[in-house]
Parts: C-alpha cells; sequence; structure tokens
C-alpha cells in the first residue's frame, strides 16, 4: 500500500506499483468499442501506461494532450490512458481535443487498478485510480514507474519520455 496526497490529505492505495525490471503483469482493459484488451494486443511494442483518475479533471486533461504531443510519434510505442471512466466518455474526450496518437483504455470490467497498485481504497476518492506512469519494454518488462505524490499533480514527463531512450 503507497500512501500519496489529494488536497493535504493522505490517502492510501490498494498496493505498489510493479517493480522495475520485472514483468508487468497481465491486465484486461476495455477498449471503445467494449472489446477486452490485454497486454498480449500490444505484444512487441513498448508500452506508456498514463494512469489517471479521470479524463473529466483538468489534470488528467493536460497529461494526456501531453502524451499525445510527446510521446505519440514515438517509434514502436503506445500510449494507453488508463481510467476508470466509461469507454464512451472517453471516446468523446479524445475526439473532441482531436487525440489521435492516445489510446483511452477503461478499468470498469477489470481488475487492474487492484493489480497495479492504483486503486485509491480510502477519501472521497474511493474506487478511482491514482495518477501513475508505467512504461512497459517490447519484452513486457517494466522499465520504469512514477506514483505521482500528489493526485492533483501532473507527472514527471521528462523522466518519462528519458525511459525510452536506448
Amino acid at each position: 500500500m503507497a500512501v500519496i496526497k489529494f488536497q493535504a490529505k493522505e490517502l492510501n492505495t490498494s498496493g505498489d506499483l510493479p517493480k522495475v525490471g520485472t514483468k508487468a503483469p497481465d491486465f484486461s482493459l476495455v477498449n471503445g468499442r467494449l472489446q477486452d484488451v490485454s497486454l498480449i494486443d500490444y505484444a512487441g511494442k513498448r508500452k506508456i501506461l498514463s494512469i489517471v483518475p479521470s479524463l473529466d479533471t483538468p489534470t488528467c486533461a493536460a497529461s494526456t494532450r501531453i502524451f499525445n504531443q510527446k510521446a505519440g510519434g514515438l517509434d514502436n510505442t503506445v500510449v494507453l490512458i488508463v481510467s476508470e471512466d466509461l469507454p464512451f466518455a472517453q471516446g468523446r474526450f479524445c475526439e473532441s481535443e482531436g487525440l489521435k496518437d492516445v489510446f483511452p483504455l477503461s478499468t470498469f470490467r477489470s481488475d487492474f487498478a487492484k493489480d497495479y497498485g492504483v486503486e485509491i481504497v480510502d477519501t472521497v476518492l474511493a474506487g478511482l485510480t491514482t495518477r501513475a506512469i508505467v512504461i512497459i519494454d517490447e519484452t513486457d518488462t517494466v522499465i520504469y514507474t512514477e506514483l505521482v505524490a500528489d493526485v492533483a499533480d501532473e507527472p514527471n514527463y521528462e523522466a518519462a519520455l528519458d525511459a525510452l531512450k536506448d
């Protein structure tokens, strides 16, 4: 369990992020066509998992735009935006923002938040995912993680993108 903050109050997550150097836990998430997708669907690619509470918040929206701009065109890399939002809402957000280089995935039929240790388990945010970055290489090994200390803060984009440099 990790301790993070939101509006100066401590809150807890369901566990810890996967450790760098370990195999990424498999996942099942739901895409915009209500299809389940898993880690194997992105086999052979580098995967940036930008985990956010909801695209309907300013910080989540901003980080999604930034990853679309800065990481969307990277070779052999897919940017997956993971949130509790329903796929319909995720799709509307990306369409209205003109975001073509990120792929929103919903946790609504999934144990992803618990398996990746990002489910908030207390306070008014209980049940949402906290803000985190997990980067997985072509062999499904975790090469970078960041659990953002305060849910309202943006992740360290530079450090995340540096992890993808060869």
